[in-house]
């Protein structure tokens, strides 16, 4: 496989996935308006999408152990870009909503297999830069997301948010091309593993959401019902030698943590620039996108350092860069704008760099045989941890209402804060604790 190549297709086509994740956002008031619904309804929009888009991550993740990666992207783009097209035609909220959960049906595919992709056929000596790259180009995408969603919608109404999906068409024949062919093993998948793990994530993202002691107790059932089936069953969903593995739980708590950050981040971030400077939806893009774009042009150069350094030592510079940047924030977040460019300056490039040597370091610790499951867990949990931060904010804005704004920010921040450092410090006993498997990430 020609990585040189592959990897800048593959990393456009997760651009266009990841943006689909973001560019909605700003289209929520028009959508609610347009289609005559509730705000309850409207935010089904970008909760139905995100619950799908992570849960078939781990399922393509884990189908690629079993099935080529060219089969199982065929099939997952088509699935998305054909449900955009039905998306263009929607005129009315139920129609609107099968598009989006049709279309996170088929975007798990990029982020999936990806990683796989790059753990599987890319030398250890160049996988860092391949995973950086990827990394770069989801943190790019979550920046330029609400500014291409804002003009898109002025312009063309937010069914034209659709024909940008659309473009991932273009792209699958070029990777079907360059892909690497490979041996179909026998097929055995376990069916009620994956309706279990659905089942847990949505139950618990709903009881979170929804503040509901109802689905917080059928959560628990689940869970406890899963874990009794992963006793019981041979060559379950989700792979017990995983769980086993203490290294790969140490990365999973980080790697959720650093998630709860970043979509944290990006979710206050705008309402700061809208309630506390009273900016307009193009000022909040303009003022969020130089970190995103300064993170992209960063990729080449972060991606031969960790290549050349290692994992762990990345790790630990982007988490004292990401805790910095909330200890600013949460000092000085009211003084102007400007806090909010160069805080995100520093924070885009840190995230990428910290989630790229992450994966990279996940994908060094896991045999062959379990890097499909593995990193498929991983970024579940991953963008789990993300759709919890957003709800916890949010909430935590809501009961600070008789609290001046400016401190009610400040307050979410420093909670923040917290999960960044206790991230850190799950990063240092890991590295006390690291497997020593290759001599480049010694």
């Amino acid at each position: 496989m020609n990585d040189k190549i592959v990897m800048p297709v593959w990393t456009i086509g997760l651009f266009i996935v990841v943006m689909n994740t973001t560019m909605f956002n700003v289209s929520i008031p028009s959508i609610i308006h347009d289609l005559g619904i509730t705000a309850d309804l409207g935010s089904w929009v970008i909760s139905s999408y995100s619950i799908g888009y992570a849960l078939s991550t781990v399922i393509y993740s884990r189908l690629s152990d079993v099935l080529p990666i060219r089969k199982l992207l065929i099939v997952g783009l088509l699935v998305l870009g054909l449900s955009s097209i039905f998306g263009l035609f929607a005129r009315e909220f139920t129609a609107l909503l099968i598009a989006r959960i049709l279309q996170s049906a088929g975007a798990g595919v990029m982020a999936g297999l990806g990683l796989v992709l790059a753990s599987r056929y890319i030398p250890i000596e160049r996988r860092g830069s391949a995973i950086a790259m990827i990394s770069a180009g989801s943190a790019m995408a979550f920046g330029l997301g609400p500014i291409v969603g804002g003009l898109i919608s002025e312009y063309f109404g937010w069914n034209g948010l659709f024909a940008i999906t659309c473009l991932v068409l273009v792209i699958l024949p070029i990777l079907v091309r360059l892909l690497p062919k490979e041996n179909v093993a026998a097929f055995r998948f376990d069916i009620l593993g994956a309706l279990l793990t659905i089942v847990n994530a949505s139950t618990l993202l709903l009881a979170v959401t929804q503040l509901s002691v109802g689905w917080l107790v059928a959560s628990c059932l689940s869970l406890l019902i899963h874990a009794w089936h992963l006793k019981r069953a041979n060559h379950t969903f989700i792979n017990p030698e995983l769980l086993s593995n203490p290294a790969y739980r140490k990365l999973v708590i980080i790697g959720f943590c650093i998630l709860v950050l970043n979509l944290g981040n990006l979710f206050l971030m705008p309402l700061v620039l809208a309630k506390v400077f009273d900016q307009s939806p193009m000022m909040i893009g303009l003022t969020i996108a130089p970190g995103a774009l300064l993170s992209a042009f960063l990729t080449r150069f972060v991606g031969r350092w960790i290549d050349r350094y290692g994992n762990l030592r990345f790790m630990f510079i982007g988490h004292c860069m990401l805790a910095l940047v909330m200890i600013i924030f949460y000092v000085t977040l009211g003084a102007s704008p400007l806090v909010i460019l160069l805080g995100y300056l520093c924070f885009s490039p840190a995230f990428s760099a910290t989630i790229a040597s992450l994966n990279n370091e996940t994908s060094r610790i896991l045999p062959k045989s379990l890097i499909g499951s593995g990193m498929g867990l991983m970024q579940l949990i991953q963008f789990f941890g993300g759709s919890i931060s957003v709800a916890i904010c949010g909430i935590l804005l809501e009961i600070q209402k008789t609290t001046p704004i400016t401190y009610s920010f400040k307050n979410v921040y420093g909670l923040l804060l917290l999960v960044g450092l206790s991230s850190l410090g799950m990063l240092l006993w890991y590295k006390l604790t690291a497997p020593v498997l290759k001599k480049s990430d010694v």
